[in-house]
This record gives C-alpha cells, structure tokens and sequence, in this order.
C-alpha cells in the first residue's frame, strides 16, 4: 500500500522541500500544497495518512511565531484536523509546525483545545542556529522508538517550551507525552545551555498529544535524513543514515 503524506506550505514556510524529500526517502508518496489550495478542498485530508506542518516563518511570524498560521488551520480546518487524528492519521510539526500545532490548540491535545503551552523566546535573547543531541522518552508516537539518542540541528528564536502552570506539566509528564528531551552528547539532561538551546522548561524539546498520532518538536529531523548532512561526517566516518531518517520512516511503515 502507497502511503501518502501531505504537507502544508505558506508564506515563510521554508523547509517543506526538505521535509518532502525525507518522506519520500522513507517511502511516502508525498503531496506538497499552499494551505489556499488547502482549504478551498480541505478533502484532499482524506486521502492521506500523515499531515506534516514544516519548519520556517509562517506569515513571517507576526504577532508570534505561527501565531498567524495557527488561527487559520484552527478556524478553517479545526473539524477536520481533529477528524484527522480520531481517524488515527498521524500529524508532526517541526519547528514552525511546532509553535503552530500548539497555538491551534492541537499539543497538548487534552485540553478542549485551550493553548495550555507554548514556544517562546529563547533564554539566550538571540536565534539559535546549532547542532544539539536530543533523548526520545516516550514510546506514544509512531514516528519515535523511546531511548535513543540522536543529532539534529535547531534554528529558532522561539523556541523556549514553558506550560501555563505546573499542573500542565505534570499531565504531560504523567501521561508519557514528552517524546524528547535536550540532551548532552552522553544522554543526560540537565547540561544547560548549549545543550539546551533555548531554556525549555525540563529540557524539552517536543511532546505529543494522548493517543501519541500528533508529534511536535523544535528541531529538524528532515535537515539529518542524510548521513553527508551531519558536519562532522568527514572526521567521525559516514554512517548509513541520517538519524532523522528513521522518524519518517516509523512513521510510513506504521501505515504500510
């Protein structure tokens, strides 16, 4: 069976090519559309399995990063987004598609639809364009295998994971919903900055909603699906795959 992927660009959106191509190096049959296109046939949802929302600066991040992005799919495509996930599609957010999922009101996803979380301002005051190790914690979404440890470059200025209060926290916590973690290059947390980024609370760097099929995180697995991506691949040898690659590739095979 094809498995299909569809992603949504805007303007400012701009790693949807990046993201296409480790869909379709994982085996998806990739469909790649301006949300206009979106939503004047919003049944173009029906006919895939994975929703990708990429990196980049939606309508240029006015007001907040995705903010703008967000309110559209909410008020547009809310119902059938959420058909979406009650269907058992899988939906990720990287980066931007991360700030928005959460601005829509889709992460945490156990809240009515209340934003209960966001990405802010990272502590630092400035973006942060690095390479940085991340620890996957939770076994709840398709796209991630829980315990390894893996590098990815971030580039976000709003990226600083923070609740609305500690009882949020602790529900994400509670219920296995923190998928990954900011990790040093030994797997432990708690390093600080560089290692994390941006400040996140808990060092936390992507979570998904209660049945696990809507993931977002801040970094960019699409930008390490090939091994010749890592910059240091030349001194410490090439490995078979970027360690993005098999994220996309969970998830295709949960559908095949």
């Amino acid at each position: 069976m094809s498995v299909k992927t569809l992603i949504i660009r805007t303007a400012g959106t701009n790693c949807d090519q990046e993201t296409e191509f480790a869909f379709e190096q994982a085996g998806a049959e990739v469909t790649l559309l301006h949300i206009n296109r979106v939503n004047e046939n919003p049944a173009v949802l029906d006919d895939v399995q994975i929703l990708a929302l990429p990196g980049g600066f939606s309508y240029g991040d006015d007001i907040a990063a995705g903010k703008i992005h967000a309110n559209e799919l909410r008020t547009k495509l809310g119902d059938r987004l959420r058909a979406f996930v009650d269907a058992g599609k899988l939906v990720i957010g990287i980066c931007n598609g991360f700030q928005i999922l959460v601005k829509a009101g889709l992460l945490p996803g156990n809240d009515g639809g209340e934003q209960t979380v966001t990405l802010t301002f990272n502590d630092s005051n400035k973006f942060e364009d690095r390479w940085i190790y991340l620890r996957s914690d939770s076994d709840q979404s398709p796209f991630v295998r829980k315990g390894q440890v893996v590098t990815f470059p971030v580039a976000h200025g709003e990226g600083k994971f923070v609740a609305k209060d500690d009882a949020t926290l602790d529900a994400l916590r509670a219920n296995d919903q923190v998928v990954f973690r900011y990790v040093d290059a030994e797997g432990h947390t708690g390093a600080g900055y560089p290692a994390n980024p941006n400040g996140s609370v808990d060092d936390i760097a992507g979570i998904c909603d209660p049945t696990g099929h809507v993931l977002g995180l801040m970094p960019h697995p699409e930008r390490h699906a090939l091994p010749t991506q890592h910059p240091r691949w030349t001194r410490e040898g090439l490995a078979a795959e970027g360690d993005g690659l098999q994220m996309f590739r969970n998830a295709v095979d949960y559908f095949a």
